[in-house]
């Protein structure tokens, strides 16, 4: 009998059915397609294992990417014992017995690759308990996580880790694995050029996905070879990656965002449709957008605002999908519109003066003064009624005695700010002229 903890692959006849995924596993790290950035000539693992230094890791990526594949390899270039678990099938009594059968095989001169399938997954307490084991050299820890390690892993698991990122393969490696397949196989898709590449769109980056599509395709008895429309008739397309409360949710809205501010309106709407297609609620990204005219467009198009409030209230009253029109015509405005952040640098300014300053009072000269003992004291003297002033403007100080006038909002030369900055210039004139600047 296997292991329980072993690597789960137990003997099994030669004619037995296997997945095609599993018949293309790697031998070796050299046949692993992709990820170069891991496994190139001077990359983090080649120069590891080179100087025979290899320490615990943590493989950050989407699925179907080689993670598990790749340490099982490690382990074989190491001769080191594998032994996988998952933290999702996995507590605290399975992990005793792990590091258990370690301390034994240690004690017989043989190490442990001890590989953690979705280890954010273990919460804090589990995630210590690995932390004398990985200390003593009892085990090599190397954990998968498709969830940013920053956010997920305990800091002091990843002070002895290394994070690799493992990213989505390309179309050219997809393209690679494909002809590999074909080979193991010995028979050739029937797909055309248009619909080949449909293929490995359908993908979307995972080469596990796409294994087991080719395994489907294969199988079809066809005439010729199929176009990309008798393709999708017989494919389902397969969802995207996305999580709405992980890392491609804050990546999206931070690609959104950026589009926005960078004036680009078909990568905004792009990034927008990619959101709503991966089950984002609407109602989200209708905040998302209202905080950008607020912080990106501010006053250089007071407009921007208003458009977004409404487009959120047209989504509200006509809801989805034809609601989600309205959000797209926002998101498609607020890119074209002039972009200014002097609302936004002026108030975190005025934020950090108020710490500053403590409890400086004001003036006394712009306090109220309702009773006669506040009048002796001095409130309310010599305040000049700006609307009795010439031009509207007494030039009066409002900020605290003691504090030197600052310089908070400064408007740009974009949209309606152009119009703002002459507005602030002319008072500031105005203000010097009337000498309350001594």
């Amino acid at each position: 009998m296997a292991d329980l903890f072993d690597d789960g692959s137990a003997a099994m006849p030669d004619n037995a059915h296997r997945p095609l995924a599993d018949r293309l596993r790697p031998r070796a790290l050299a046949e692993v397609i992709g990820q170069h950035k891991v496994l190139g000539p001077d990359a983090p693992l080649t120069v590891m294992l080179a100087s025979g230094a290899l320490s615990s890791l943590v493989f950050w990526g989407p699925p179907g990417v080689g993670k598990t594949t790749i340490a099982r390899l490690l382990a074989d270039e190491t001769d080191l014992h594998f032994v996988q678990i998952s933290a999702i099938f996995s507590g605290v009594p399975e992990l005793r017995k792990v590091f258990e059968a370690a301390k034994i095989r240690r004690q017989n001169g043989q190490g442990t690759l001890l590989f953690v399938d979705e280890i954010h997954r273990f919460n804090k307490a589990q995630q210590d308990g690995f932390l004398p084991h990985m200390e003593d050299g009892t085990i090599l820890l190397v954990g998968a996580t498709t969830e940013n390690p920053s956010f997920e892993l305990n800091a002091a698991v990843l002070s002895r880790a290394q994070v690799l990122v493992l990213e989505r393969l390309p179309l050219a490696d997809l393209e690679l694995l494909a002809q590999r397949a074909e080979k193991e196989l010995d028979k050739a898709l029937p797909l055309n050029g248009p619909a080949r590449e449909a293929l490995l769109e359908m993908a979307d980056g995972d080469g596990r996905a796409l294994l087991n599509l080719i395994e489907q395709v294969s199988a079809w008895k066809v005439e010729g070879k199929l176009d990309p429309a008798a393709l999708s008739q017989r494919l389902m397309r397969r969802a995207a990656q996305y999580d709405k409360s992980g890392d491609a949710h804050y990546n999206l809205i931070s690609a959104l965002h950026k589009s926005v501010r960078g004036s680009d309106p078909d990568a905004a709407l792009y990034w927008f449709a990619r959101m709503l297609e991966g089950g984002e609620d609407p109602r989200f990204l209708a905040r998302r957008i209202t905080r950008m005219a607020v912080e990106d467009i501010g006053l250089a198009d007071p407009q921007a605002q208003a458009v977004c409030l409404q487009s959120w209230q047209t989504y509200e009253r006509l809801g989805s999908p034809e609601g989600e029109l309205a959000l797209a015509q926002a998101v498609a405005y607020l890119a074209l519109a002039p972009k200014s952040n002097a609302t936004y640098v002026a108030y975190k300014g005025a934020r950090r003066a108020a710490k500053e300053t403590g409890s400086e009072p004001p003036p006394k000269h712009i306090l109220n003064a309702p009773s006669k003992l506040m009048k002796e004291q001095g409130y309310g003297d010599g305040y000049a009624y700006d609307h009795d002033a010439e031009d509207g403007f007494s030039g009066q100080n409002y900020f605290p005695e003691t504090m030197k006038r600052p310089v908070l909002y400064a408007p740009v030369e974009r949209g309606f700010e152009r119009e703002l900055k002459k507005r602030l210039e002319y008072f500031a004139k105005l203000r010097l002229k009337r000498g309350d600047q001594e």
